[in-house]
């Protein structure tokens, strides 16, 4: 029966199922009112007084809400529990609404549970997932067998974390001691403890780049950054926020009694034989510190050029800069865009034991051994500046600046590329030729630059499309052609796909892929330099010699089907 149908019915005292096993006969009105106040003081929930009670037996109320409401009916013995998604919704937040994840297609996530007139849990779940929940009725007893098999297995997992399979390992900055704190030692504040540690792994097995614990002034809540989105996990009791912040800082050997400024720590997890660091970052907010935690995943600097997506042409260009003995390469975009993982990469190629290789950073991300990693101090006094001149001392071959910020570190940089040095280094611009002129905006002389640069690599992060669900897509040509396609690109065959989702992935999306512009500078742009051209006649004569923009190459990924064209014109769109 529809729903409106159902509302207009005159039992008014009654809501949800009450009122459908009501109007459906199964109960009368003084039964469900009984039932939905004795509900009540036992603060459970109807269908388990319904079914408690004998009135209804689980069978006949699911069957009786699918043909009212015409929602479909799922029988969960036929359903493997160990194949189910996990990590979708909280542990917490399931058994308290009493539903488990199907699975999920696009941003549809398919629930099942018993009572689909729960208002409150599709709102909390939605806001949860960022997806659009779509209800499927199951029996109650055989719901709660599955849920309590769910938390019980969440416990076990909590328990063996706690019991010793990981530590933490925290790193003192200034003195370079490493101590190691035993975490399951904190009786007091245990929950706590267990809910950071799980929270950690969960962001480790989402392949989460970040992870971030924001207080407000009514909610607590944890959001993942996945593949460059953020997405809600879970929203723990606000009671924890402060004991939580001051867990976080004591691992991470920061000052828990300063509450009022910004603070940046280190830590280390030790999983069985893998060690993960994390860069630890307090916010003070209206409402309690705000922390973020960068995982920084060494492996990452050793995937291997081939695995950032560089195309062949694109990839040779920068092999033969950064083997050159002296000159300056740089890796513009904006935060996020994966430089700090090419520049780690390149160096990893460089470094060889006949190789003086050394880094300052702000702070050093990954850990290369056989490099010369330097912190940026500035309460110390040392900065980028300081460190580079330091470096100049030291017979270094290349030379690694996390990022040029002013004139002065500009002008040692290249100073220190045009005297025998191979030095690289990041700035945030949208392209490779704005670069060059911002160089120069920051007063850099165009001889200088001419003289120095020898290539800019311009990178986004585009998601790279599931394997397991992408699904061919079709568009107009008129759309093609706009988005950048040329006549040529048509030719020959090959597929566009869509994201679907499934159970593996995060909205038919999973991991991501690099978008390259690589920017020698050749004879004729540095003419341009030379009389002071601006970025417009850089990129005009780029074009002419054959370098892709960062569009171009995002519709190379597309035509192979590694990601979407809606995520090549949103990541691309200037």
């Amino acid at each position: 029966m529809p729903v409106d149908t159902i509302a207009d019915a005159p039992q008014s005292s009654l809501s949800g199922v009450a009122r459908v096993l009501v109007h459906a006969g199964k109960l009368s009105v003084k039964t469900a009112e009984d039932l939905v106040r004795g509900a009540k003081e036992q603060r459970r929930s109807f269908i388990s007084a319904v079914i408690g009670a004998g009135a209804v037996n689980p069978a006949d109320l699911a069957h009786t809400l699918s043909t009212a409401l015409a929602m479909p009916l799922l029988d969960l013995a036929a359903i493997d529990p160990q194949r189910l998604p996990r990590n979708v919704i909280d542990a917490k937040l399931a058994a308290q609404y009493q539903v488990i994840v199907l699975g999920k297609r696009g941003n549809r996530l398919f629930i099942a549970g018993a009572d689909p007139t729960d208002q409150e849990a599709v709102e909390r779940i939605k806001f949860a997932t960022q997806l659009t929940p779509e209800w499927v009725i199951v029996e109650h007893d055989k719901l709660l067998r599955l849920v309590e098999a769910a938390t019980i297995s969440a416990g076990e997992s909590l328990e063996s974390l706690v019991a010793g399979d990981f530590e933490f390992d925290v790193t003192e900055e200034e003195t370079g001691s490493t101590e190691t704190q035993d975490v399951s030692t904190d009786v007091e504040d245990a929950p706590v403890v267990r809910f950071l540690q799980k929270m950690l792994i969960d962001a480790i097995n989402a392949r989460a780049s970040d992870l971030h614990f924001e207080p407000y002034e009514s909610i607590y809540r944890v959001r993942f950054r996945v593949d460059g989105e953020l997405r809600e996990i879970t929203q723990p009791p606000i009671a924890i926020k402060d004991k939580l912040a001051s867990r976080i800082k004591v691992i991470s050997r920061l000052d828990i009694a300063e509450k009022r400024v910004p603070q940046d720590g280190r830590m280390k997890l030790k999983f069985g034989n893998k060690a993960i660091d994390f860069r630890v970052s307090s916010l003070p907010t209206l409402f309690g510190e705000k922390i973020v935690i960068r995982i920084l995943d060494p492996s990452s600097a050793k995937l291997g050029i081939e695995a950032l997506g560089y195309e062949k042409i694109e990839k040779d260009r920068l092999m033969l800069a950064i083997k050159r003995p002296y000159g300056m390469v740089l890796v513009t975009g904006p935060t996020g865009s994966g430089k700090t993982v090419s520049l780690y990469t390149c160096l990893n190629i460089l470094n060889q034991p006949g190789v003086n290789i050394a880094t300052v950073e702000d702070p050093a991300e990954i850990n290369l051994p056989g490099i010369n990693q330097v912190n940026v101090n500035d309460k110390a006094g040392m900065n980028f500046a300081v460190a580079l001149k330091a470096f100049l001392r030291q017979d270094p071959d290349i030379i690694m600046v996390g990022e040029i910020r002013d004139l002065e570190t500009a002008d040692i940089a290249i100073k220190a590329a045009q005297t025998g040095h191979m030095v690289m280094s990041t700035l945030h611009t949208n392209d490779a030729p704005t670069t060059l002129t911002r160089l120069m905006n920051m007063g850099v002389q165009p001889f200088n630059i001419a003289s120095s640069v020898i290539l800019i690599t311009a990178q986004r992060l585009a998601r790279r499309l599931c394997e397991n669900c992408k699904a061919p897509a079709d568009y107009p040509k008129e759309a093609l052609v706009k988005a950048g396609f040329t006549q040529a690109d048509f030719e020959g065959t090959w597929k566009l796909y869509r994201a679907v989702g499934c159970s593996s992935c995060s909205n038919g999306y999973r991991g991501r892929v690099g978008l390259y512009q690589v920017m020698p500078i050749t004879e004729e742009i540095q003419r341009i330099i030379l009389t002071q051209g601006n970025a417009m006649d850089i990129a005009q004569q780029a074009h002419r010699e054959g370098v892709r923009d960062l569009r171009q190459s995002g519709l190379i990924k597309v035509r192979a089907g590694m990601t979407t064209l809606e995520e090549v014109i949103s990541v691309t769109n200037e």
